[in-house]
């Protein structure tokens, strides 16, 4: 059984640090697709994935802009995840799920199981209502392999609102990636990285080198990067040094790879993807650019 955190880091190692997020919003799916319909909705996911296959090693799918189309959007959402699979991409899927007893057991099952009907390598849980809503989580990734990304420092603008609220000498943030440890140790491989990852916004670097010191064993998923205005520096300011390099999880990219200029008036497929595989080896070679010169700096 592969270990999550082990796989990421690998694929992460081999092809940089960016993650596909594939977030379908309302209104942006070119008509080559099937605009914004379910099917087009599918069809367009399966073409980012496609053009992500060998140039990044994870995707993210964003579950509420395939949700807002009822069953049909949640089938496209499948195929998203399955198309994934068979491209050899990892697949974060993007729920932000977080409740109790058996809803939180029925969430899990749904993403993390082997039987699950949504495949997924991760899912992103909110920790709000306490530890006891992360444990269905955490015993699904232990018995399959795989991770659970659990919301630290948010790359929203209201994340200040009460994540960055002082708790006892600390913010809020602080206090949860601290009560986070032994989940991070139980679900800790081989190579020293947890399949507990924590999600640690580009808009906050400060905060993300905070939990480095917090988590050092935790790999971050960092949204915030591109689209929403946070730079490669800033983004992979919580990595650490790993043999010359950054390392220490993966940053997402979504609008600024998938909707790049030109892309949704596109004449034709071929050159939509011309479109979307260029904006994807940009954003791979900042990142990566950056996780040696970052390392060098460090060193």
């Amino acid at each position: 059984m592969t270990h999550f955190a082990s796989h990421l880091i690998a694929g992460a190692r081999q092809l940089g640090p960016l993650c596909v997020g594939i977030d379908p919003h309302p209104g942006r799916i070119p008509a080559l697709f099937g605009g914004d319909t379910p099917d087009g909705l599918a069809a367009w996911g399966e073409a980012v994935v496609a053009a992500a296959a060998g140039r990044a090693c994870v995707v993210k799918p964003q579950v509420g802009l395939f949700e807002r189309h009822g069953p049909d959007g949640m089938r496209a959402l499948q195929r998203v995840c399955d198309a994934s699979k068979a491209a050899g991409l990892m697949v974060i899927t993007d729920a932000k799920r977080g409740d109790i007893g058996t809803t939180a057991k029925g969430y899990a099952a749904a993403y993390l199981s082997q039987d699950a009907p949504f495949y997924s390598d991760a899912v992103t849980v909110n920790p709000y209502m306490g530890m006891d809503t992360l444990e269905p989580f955490l015993q699904q990734a232990e018995a399959n392999g795989k991770g659970v990304v659990v919301l630290a420092r948010t790359s929203n603008p209201g994340s200040a609102d009460f994540q960055a609220k002082d708790l006892e000498g600390a913010p809020l943030y602080a206090r949860v990636v601290e009560a986070l440890a032994p989940a991070i140790e139980r679900l800790k491989g081989a190579d020293g990285w947890s399949s507990l990852m924590l999600v640690a916004g580009a808009t906050g670097p400060d905060e993300a080198r905070k939990l480095r010191t917090l988590a050092p064993d935790a790999l971050f998923l960092v949204p915030g990067y591109g689209a929403q205005g946070g730079g490669a520096a800033d983004a992979l300011a919580g990595f650490a040094e790993v043999d010359g390099r950054l390392e220490g999880g993966v940053v997402n990219a979504s609008r600024s790879v998938t909707f790049p200029d030109g892309s949704e008036s596109a004449a034709d497929k071929t050159a939509w993807t011309s479109l979307v595989e260029a904006a994807i080896d940009a954003a791979q070679a900042d990142l990566s650019t950056h996780a040696r010169l970052g390392a060098a700096t460090l060193a």
